[in-house]
């Protein structure tokens, strides 16, 4: 899609530290990590959230995710890795990409990158998850 930087990276356009250029996806460093070695994978073509991406193209698309978190984690001696997507909402690209951080103990980052919460009770959880199952759409 003309305009869009992960879509001209993919085509090769725009240059970046790519780690793998595959069928199923293409992954290159954040040039703004939260820490050294945190790659971007993407599909190779424009989708801007998950649900837009073609059933028959998860598997492959989440079977490169996991050998890249496998490679961040083996690669840079990491302790662990922190796998993400955000959908419209903190989307800094408006394309589907898959955030492979490296992390050790002790590396500063807490849980998640916003604060936490709770339910009032077991029945305001009870109603969101059925609010959630709800609107769950069928199954492949």
């Amino acid at each position: 899609m003309s305009g869009c930087v992960f879509c001209e990276i993919v085509a090769g356009a725009v240059p970046a530290f790519r780690v793998a250029d595959e069928p199923d996806g293409v992954a290159f460093l954040d040039t703004r990590p939260v820490f050294k070695g945190h790659v971007l994978v993407v599909p190779r073509m424009h989708l801007v959230t998950l649900a837009e991406l073609p059933a028959e193209l998860l598997p492959g698309y989440f079977a490169l995710v996991r050998r890249l978190a496998v490679a961040v984690e083996t690669g840079l001696g990491a302790g662990g890795t922190f796998v993400a997507i955000n959908n419209k909402v903190s989307q800094s690209v408006p394309h589907l990409h898959t955030h492979v951080v490296p992390r050790t103990r002790g590396d500063g980052l807490r849980g998640f990158f916003w604060p936490r919460t709770r339910y009032d009770d077991d029945a305001e959880a009870l109603a969101h998850a059925d609010r959630v199952a709800a609107a769950l759409p069928p199954g492949a």
